[in-house]
């Protein structure tokens, strides 16, 4: 089987959930003998070689997985302004003809995109075309029609999660629903994404088929004892923005440090909303016990899950969330919004609706004031994470591939 496959990012260089998970599934449907294409948009900082050479192929060490990188200035989890930000710095720096290399908006180049898929599809082989959130849509719209092949659209989020319903932004909107509508089946992450999907998008039930995500563990020794330190810390990791309820964390903090002054908490990631965020821990007058230390990924990444007593996602909408696994095969035990996909399979997680900062405050507290209960997650938790590995997600994709593509 033969997959020609579109997302934003891959690891090593990602910025967030999706980057993850498209590397924990390609990896699994390789090791399952899947020939794999994903194409990627990559900006010039990180392209070596000719900007005016469209296609740079390189290997990767996994069998099976071929990267191929567009020279692009699409980004994930951006807008239009950081899109024209990116432009007029390309304009600045390397000139008006290295610029026109690329689309003079995040319109044109998603468009721009789309029609280099098209040579993409006529040089490959392949059986089925995979799709990974909005900006690929058009791209494997185009690569269905060259080629006559099964279209199926992977959705991670929606614009009503990113959004929080409020201000969506209807050329995104646009692009879901049309690629969504064009697609041969649509894979959610969770049911939470199945039901907006559904209620937002008019997509047929029969359509959705539910994969949850899940946690490769198979890079690191996660049975590592816990790192020892003198305060109390509590974790937030995650792009701080609307979606992902960093206000809350925030507000929790504040009633928390009420009860016992005595306790850390750490920020972890960026987004739109740090400088509001930072902001308000100073008006609340708990800067001093609010570290916000950036993205993180790797060593570092790690480190500071073991670092945490306790991890926080608040999210507003969330899809899936693989963080909360991320910090639970490290032994961290997890507070939980019940508005996340991940929270309709985890069960020894605490779990609080991501409005209700007096109830996130008192679970926090509780976590770190009884050793039984901090005990019980850890264990519990550890042990039940072990079991959600890529191999079932790869399998239920295989079985579409197999349904809509064939066997060659």
């Amino acid at each position: 089987m033969k997959v020609l496959m579109f997302g934003w990012e891959f690891p090593p260089v990602y910025s967030g959930g999706l980057g993850t998970a498209c590397y924990g599934l390609t990896k699994a449907l390789a090791k399952k003998g899947v020939e794999i294409t994903f194409v990627m948009p990559q900006g010039p900082l990180d392209i070596k070689g000719d900007f005016v050479n469209l296609l740079i192929a390189n290997n990767l060490a996994i069998t099976n997985i071929t990267i191929k990188k567009v020279a692009s200035l699409l980004s994930p989890y951006s807008g239009s302004e950081d899109y024209y930000q990116r432009y007029q710095k390309i304009m600045q720096t390397k000139g008006n003809a290295e610029a026109a290399l690329y689309g003079y908006n995040l319109h044109h180049e998603v468009y721009r995109f789309s029609e280099i898929a098209k040579l993409i599809a006529e040089s490959e082989d392949f059986d089925v075309i995979h799709c990974h959130d909005w900006m690929t849509f058009p791209a494997g719209i185009n690569a269905k029609q060259i080629k006559n092949k099964p279209l199926i659209v992977h959705i991670h989020a929606t614009e009503f999660d990113r959004t929080g319903g409020n201000g969506v932004n209807q050329y995104v909107y646009d692009l879901e629903k049309t690629g969504m509508q064009l697609a041969d089946m649509v894979i959610a992450n969770s049911h939470h994404t199945k039901h907006l999907i559904i209620n937002h998008y008019g997509i047929p039930p029969e359509k959705i088929t539910v994969i949850h995500n899940a946690v490769d563990f198979s890079d690191g020794n996660f049975q590592q004892f816990r790192i020892r330190k003198e305060d109390k810390l509590v974790l937030f990791l995650g792009r701080i923005t609307l979606q992902k309820g960093p206000d809350y964390f925030i507000e929790a903090a504040k009633m928390v440090l009420e009860k016992d002054p005595d306790v850390k908490f750490i920020v972890v990631g960026s987004g739109d909303m740090e400088a509001a965020m930072i902001q308000r821990a100073a008006q609340l007058g708990i800067g001093s016990k609010v570290l916000f230390a950036g993205f993180l990924k790797g060593e570092e990444r790690d480190r500071i899950y073991k670092m945490a007593d306790v991890y926080v996602m608040p999210s507003v909408s969330e899809p899936f969330g693989i963080t909360p696994l991320e910090a639970m095969v490290r032994n961290t035990p997890t507070i939980i919004s019940k508005q996340s996909g991940v929270s309709e399979v985890l069960r020894n997680c605490l779990k609080v609706d991501f409005w209700d900062v007096e109830e996130l405050a008192n679970k926090i507290l509780g976590v770190l004031t009884y050793r039984h209960m901090h005990n019980e997650l850890t264990i519990l938790g550890y042990h039940e994470v072990l079991q959600f590995s890529w191999d079932f997600p790869a399998d239920k994709c295989i079985e579409l591939y197999d349904k809509f593509g064939g066997r060659t």
